[in-house]
């Protein structure tokens, strides 16, 4: 007993009594439901969904409408909802995590909260582990819901585009994890809002919520796609670039680092990419590199701005001289410099979009879960997604015997006591199952089952969920052996004698009845169509009959000691041993579980210590012979709390970095949605506009305050780098006596609001409109794909700071923001510069920057290596750091050939101002 509870008393028993009070009302309201009739029942829906315009909430109708549900699943399933499946249902809606042990039917608590939340009419998502579950479920339990007049979808890899975006505007949808997670990366990435998939996300209940939103999470979801045609293009643009003149076909500014192609480099660049007009935003790809191409050969200079090492371009700190590894330059420059040295240009495949499964299931309005194993991580779930976990009583008390663990000295010694086990168990007719952590384990034990004549048994590995599913609900049969990995099968419930239902699918199947035919027959959907019909009078006959030919078979499996679980390893968490044992003693069916374990196995080998193998040894025990000692125990369970910490702290690394990635996502994101949904953009590109013009007038005013020193030549310059119909400021004598910083600034965004109206009235007001939003968009798409690209290189080489006794992901978090500071800023120079520059050629069609796109998960195995190449150096083991060695830095300061200028010295290109309004400004 922890002090807390020594203190406060049992915390979770308090927790349940506070939802038994519901619990009271919901079952005093079971008479009344059962009076009604069928359409009196159905006609609750309708009756909830007003109450809930009427201005009630879902607290206040959540007693009726869950005694509605339990009607309705009596009358639709067969099944009505025990006391303790209301506790969890109550428990659900609360936005908690539901701990319920195997068997105790928590498909059915699912549906009180899912169908209380889908009332609202904004959508309810249930999340499942895999695909056959998913659609299980979503056929078992839409019976219930279609009775109550809501609609039901399901989302599965491989279906079509329609059905998938109907499965979506359904009341409830079902889908996996990964499926729900890839398709809003896809939402934020279409071109028009008719392809968006999902609705906002609403109300989400996650079945095995601690496989998805804990053994899962350290794997960010990726869609990358092919750049190839990005990579040819910076190549072409620097071959094209390297033989234009300087002064004839481009200019370049030393002071502002600016260089621009003249009207003879404009030709010259039209003819060579054989375009009409460089400045349309229908060449924005060409426009983008050309200009690349430009800085990085003509501005950016080797051994100042950067160096070449190991084949690769790194970047030189301008202040300290130090060699930033893994920073990458963003908005494609880097790749130009890459072109221009003729080192290999990185990046041909790009990552589109990214996220984590915990930053994606953090958005969701309300966001519960049910499991039988979550306790053990109960400080992990607080943490990140601010979700406590009630343990639910049984409805019927726990039978099973859970044996001490068998220690033996070997592993060979181990397998042999575990196979005869099995044959005991096997010889008495009581089913088998035996839990490995590996394939090949699996096939060790059933080459050792097969020496000594036992046959029939099953292999399963989590590969072929469906039919796992089906021998897994056979592994109650009577001297049933079933040799699985942790997670084969997980999800469908041991009943023992049997499964009725899976017997009578499969004798459906070898008399040829089709699959989708089976799938129906086993629902109570009203039909009237006479062969459905038929099928589902075979189906309940076939039912009925091995559910009765079963009972004696039931009774003899009971009476041999219920399912027997044996563990062949003790696994890297507390919580999947505690899923392994969950599998027997289903709703108070006996049975019993041993782990039978070596000292040669992995977990005891990495983390039990060689002090207490040395100590076994020394006992002088047999090699089967089982070891049971109180000492050894204690050791595994602190073996498994060091790995269950090992793993908490990946996952939190991963999420400690997507977090400066989730904010910058949001944003992004929120601007595709302007364009998406039809917002009239004008005011925006004019906000944009004005922004432009005051970051360009603010530089030349701040030398001095009087006009007649301004510097207007350069100021034109500039302006007309945004719109080159811009004739310039007035400069006269009567003018400058009058003119301020702002009278100046309001001058020109006058000046260039006229230029936008006649631009408009050129092209057309509404024709514009969509330009505007063509441009938004495919500027967007374009920087912020590549500004992934370079917090990724950036995250690759972060921890390298640790070297110099920087915390890695603080430095991440602050060149991250600087790094999205200037993708913003160039967001809105490039919309800007092309909305001012289209014409009537211009052609409004949205493309996509990368077509197609690869959906992956990222290895976790890379994700680990990064944690601890940081963990090494913050221990100051930089030794240990498993980084490449090409990323190893010297931190060798980088010779200057000039004395460092201070930001606010004065400049020394003479002008007369500081430096970081002049020369220093972009930097």
């Amino acid at each position: 007993m922890g002090l807390m509870e020594k203190i406060f008393g049992d915390l979770n028993a308090k927790e349940v009594k506070k939802v038994e009070k519901i619990v009271d009302e919901i079952e005093a309201l079971d008479e009344s439901m059962q009076a009604l009739s069928d359409d009196e029942l159905k006609a609750k829906t309708p009756e909830f969904k007003e109450r809930l315009k009427n201005g009630e909430t879902l607290d206040d109708i959540l007693p009726e409408a869950y005694a509605v549900c339990r009607e309705a699943a009596a009358r639709t399933l067969g099944m009505k909802h025990f006391r303790v499946q209301l506790i969890g249902g109550v428990v659900l809606h609360q936005g908690r995590i539901a701990e319920m042990k195997t068997g105790e039917g928590k498909t059915l608590v699912a549906t009180l909260p899912v169908y209380l939340n889908a009332l609202e009419g904004k959508g309810v998502h249930v999340v499942t582990v895999n695909d056959y579950l998913a659609k299980r479920d979503c056929e078992w339990m839409s019976k219930c819901y279609n009775f109550l007049g809501l609609s039901v979808g399901c989302v599965i890899h491989g279906i079509p585009t329609e059905e998938r975006k109907a499965a979506y505007q359904a009341d409830i949808t079902y889908g996996t994890n990964n499926e729900y997670g890839f398709d809003y990366l896809r939402d934020n990435m279409v071109l028009y809002k008719e392809n968006m998939m999902q609705r906002e996300l609403n109300f989400a209940i996650v079945d095995e919520v601690d496989s998805i939103l804990i053994d899962e999470a350290r794997t960010p979801l990726i869609i990358s796609g092919r750049g190839d045609k990005s990579t040819d293009m910076y190549k072409k643009a620097d071959v094209f670039v390297k033989g234009l003149k300087a002064e004839e076909d481009f200019t370049v500014e030393e002071k502002d680092k600016q260089v621009s192609l003249t009207e003879d480099g404009v030709k010259k660049c039209e003819a060579y990419f054989e375009i009409e007009n460089f400045a349309d935003p229908e060449n924005m790809e060409v426009n983008h590199h050309v200009m690349q191409a430009l800085k990085a050969n003509y501005i950016m200079k080797k051994d100042v701005d950067y160096i070449i090492k190991d084949g690769e371009i790194v970047i030189v700190d301008e202040f300290t001289g130090r060699l930033m590894f893994g920073r990458r330059y963003s908005d494609g420059l880097h790749q130009a410099i890459e072109s221009k040295e003729g080192v290999e240009v990185r990046s041909e495949s790009k990552t589109l979009a990214t996220i984590t499964l915990q930053n994606y299931f953090r958005m969701y309005q309300k966001l519960s879960g049910m499991t039988g194993t979550a306790k053990t991580e109960e400080d992990e779930f607080r943490d990140i997604y601010n979700m406590d976990v009630v343990v639910i009583p049984t409805n019927k008390p726990i039978q099973r015997i859970d044996n001490e663990d068998a220690v033996y000295t070997t592993e060979r010694g181990k397998y042999h006591a575990i196979a005869d086990r099995v044959e005991a168990a096997h010889r008495k007719g009581q089913p088998v199952l035996v839990g490995t952590i590996s394939i090949e384990n699996s096939e060790l034990i059933a080459g050792m089952l097969k020496k000594r004549g036992i046959k029939g048994f099953n292999i399963l590995n989590a590969k072929n969920h469906e039919k796992e599913a089906q021998i897994v609900a056979e592994a109650g049969r009577e001297g049933a052996i079933t040799i699985a990995t942790n997670m084969a099968g997980r999800g469908t419930d041991i009943i023992l004698g049997g499964n009725p239902e899976f017997e009578a699918r499969k004798e459906m199947a070898k008399e040829g009845y089709p699959s989708d035919v089976i799938a129906f027959a086993a629902t109570l959907i009203p039909t009237d169509d006479p062969e459905l019909k038929a099928a589902r009078e075979e189906f309940t006959r076939l039912h009925d009959k091995f559910k009765e030919e079963r009972k004696d078979e039931q009774q003899r499996v009971r009476n041999a000691g219920g399912l027997c679980i044996i563990g062949t390893e003790r696994h890297e968490s507390r919580r999947i041993d505690n899923q392994l044992r969950g599998r027997s003693g289903r709703q108070g069916d006996p049975g019993e579980t041993v782990f039978c374990i070596s000292m040669e196995d992995e977990l005891l080998r990495l983390f039990g210590g060689e002090r207490m193998q040395a100590m076994v040894q020394r006992m002088g025990f047999g090699e089967d012979e089982a070891i049971e000692a109180k000492m050894i125990t204690r050791s595994i369970e602190n073996a498994q709390k060091k790995v269950e910490g090992k793993n908490f702290g990946a996952r939190k690394y991963v999420l400690q970095y997507d977090n400066v990635m989730n904010k910058q996502r949001e944003i992004i994101y929120g601007e595709r949605k302007k364009v998406l949904f039809g917002e009239d953009l004008k005011e925006y590109i004019t906000n944009m506009t004005g922004e432009l013009i005051e970051s360009c007038v603010l530089p030349v005013t701040a030398g001095s305050k009087f006009p007649e020193e301004w510097d207007f030549e350069t100021l034109t310059k500039n302006l007309r780098r945004i719109c080159p119909r811009f004739e310039g400021v007035d400069t006269s004598e009567d003018h400058l006596m009058s003119m301020t910083e702002e009278s100046l600034i309001e001058e020109i965004k006058e000046a260039f609001a006229k230029l936008y109206t006649e631009k408009e009235e050129e092209i057309g007001v509404d024709r514009m409109r969509e330009l505007e939003r063509m441009i938004l968009l495919r500027v967007v798409d374009s920087k912020w794909m590549d500004h992934i690209d370079a917090m990724d290189q950036l995250k690759s080489g972060i921890g390298l700071r640790g070297y110099g006794q920087q915390d890695p992901a603080g430095a991440y978090a602050q060149e991250g923001f600087d790094m999205f500071e200037e993708m913003i800023g160039s967001i809105k120079e490039d919309t800007v510069k092309f909305c001012y520059n289209v014409t009537l050629a211009t052609k409004t069609e949205r493309k996509e920057i990368i077509s197609g796109g690869e959906e992956k998960k990222e290895d976790v195995a890379e994700v680990e290596r990064q944690m601890a190449a940081e963990q090494a150096m913050a221990a100051g083991a930089p030794q240990a750091a498993q980084v490449p060695e090409r990323e190893k830095p010297k931190q060798q300061p980088v010779k200057r050939e000039e004395p460092k200028v201070g930001r606010n010295d004065p400049c020394p290109c003479g002008s007369g101002k500081k430096y970081k309004y002049c020369c220093g400004k972009d930097k």
